[in-house]
């Protein structure tokens, strides 16, 4: 593996939590709270995969920012979601602390109250994830 294969790493990392994300939604629904902790934990650890491999990233690469090729509407699209999705990224992390914190100390209420807001904006930081990692790198590469 090499530094230019850890951003395709990074979406996929952000792909699975999104789908355990959902499983765990699913599964905490139908009250299957079992399979939801198994979800919610797995979620929890690829996302700090993905902490640590993006982090990784970042140190080999020097920082350099990669640029975005698209023009027009797509870049205004592309930087508001890039604004969003980093601003709700530092947010989330203590927010997913917090939640797992009640759940692993039994105080459910409280951990559905936390989770009322934590849910959907790990989620949303984890879709929009994947699609910055798409609009970077696969649909609108900037030019060499």
């Amino acid at each position: 593996m090499s530094v230019s294969d850890l951003p395709a790493l990074n979406a996929t990392l952000n792909g699975i939590a999104t789908v355990l994300l959902l499983a765990g939604f699913t599964c905490i629904k139908l009250e299957r709270k079992t399979a939801h902790r198994f979800c919610m934990l797995g979620a929890f650890f690829v996302s700090c995969v993905f902490l640590i491999t993006y982090v990784l990233h970042k140190i080999l690469v020097g920082g350099v920012h990669t640029s975005f090729g698209g023009e027009g509407g797509w870049k205004a699209f592309y930087y508001g979601m890039l604004a969003s999705h980093i601003l709700l990224a530092i947010v989330i992390v203590p927010l997913i602390l917090v939640t797992m914190s009640h759940a692993l100390k039994a105080r459910w209420e409280r951990h559905r109250a936390w989770a009322r807001w934590t849910f959907p904006l790990w989620f949303y930081v984890s879709v929009t994830g994947v699609l910055v990692y798409f609009m970077l790198y696969r649909w609108f590469p900037a030019a060499a």
